[in-house]
């Protein structure tokens, strides 16, 4: 099965602040979309939303380690997405926080996933941004948009 890995890292924060980033809706919030609900216990699920009319992803809460880990199910959303998982691993190289992202069980690798990927990496660089400039680039009034495709209508 095919994957989506990224890696940032930044000297803007430390493993405990990136871990809220990426557990938390108030994180979320500030650098992937700001419409988040649901709730961020184990096994609950939040839900992300990408404009009105546009729907979104739900993911299952799986795994909540503090400051290393965090892993979703996605439980809703495109058809390429159900099933898949979301992970978030924090180490601290020297003076820089470590993020390593991945989003695996693809079912295959279809131009959906490729759109995804860029879309990851620069939702990614928008969390980096958020700590090193205090301002992210979450879906809403400073998102940039990757291409012309919606961020959840997948292209066959």
């Amino acid at each position: 099965m095919p994957n989506i890995v990224h890696r940032i890292s930044t000297d803007a924060a430390t493993p405990d602040e990136m871990f809220d980033a990426v557990s938390t809706r108030e994180g979320f919030i500030s650098w992937w979309t700001e419409q988040v609900n649901g709730s961020e216990s184990l096994n609950e699920v939040l839900e992300f939303r990408f404009g009105e009319d546009a729907g979104g992803f739900d993911f299952q809460v799986m795994e909540l380690e503090r400051p290393t880990k965090v892993t979703f199910l996605c439980v809703d959303g495109p058809k390429e997405w159900i099933g898949t998982d979301v992970e978030f691993r924090i180490s601290q190289e020297d003076n820089h926080t470590v993020l390593f992202f991945a989003h695996r069980g693809w079912r295959e690798e279809v131009p959906f996933m490729h759109h995804c990927s860029t879309q990851w990496g620069d939702f990614l660089l928008s969390l980096k941004e958020k700590f090193e400039t205090g301002i992210g680039r979450p879906f809403g009034p400073n998102f940039r948009p990757i291409d012309n495709w919606s961020p959840l209508v997948p292209v066959s």
